[in-house]
């Protein structure tokens, strides 16, 4: 997958290209963490009481998953097939900027989550903030 260019640059700054790539724990969709990013985070799912059978499925996708990445110098990452196939990649991706981290998802599951209506009441954190 090659990245987009303006965010390769910001890649290229914040870790030099360095990348972890893993299953999302709840949508079909890969998560793509900045190596900084990953080195806080994975602590906080590790140290998560494993004697919970949810806590011990979210360490096997988030944890279990992942792998480490680098960008080649034309700013391109190779998706492991296992990964792939867990986020129904094929051709035509999307790469979605959520601050911290991106989403990769697949064109055609994109579109169908930009689709869907909303579910259930909006959360009372969403509530107070204007768009």
């Amino acid at each position: 997958m090659a990245v987009p260019s303006r965010i390769r640059d910001e890649l290229v700054e914040l870790c030099a290209g360095r990348l972890w790539l893993t299953a999302h724990m709840q949508e079909k969709c890969l998560l793509v963490y900045p190596e900084p990013e990953w080195q806080q985070i994975l602590p906080k799912i590790q140290s998560l009481p494993t004697i919970h059978p949810e806590v011990r499925r979210i360490q096997r996708l988030f944890i279990g998953q992942a792998v480490k990445l680098e960008m080649d110098s034309s700013g391109r990452i190779l998706v492991p097939p296992t990964l792939r196939e867990f986020a129904h990649l094929d051709k035509k991706l999307m790469l979605v900027g959520l601050g911290n981290k991106l989403e990769l998802w697949s064109e055609d599951d994109w579109y169908q989550l930009l689709d869907q209506p909303a579910q259930g009441d909006m959360p009372a954190e969403l509530q107070s903030l204007s768009f």
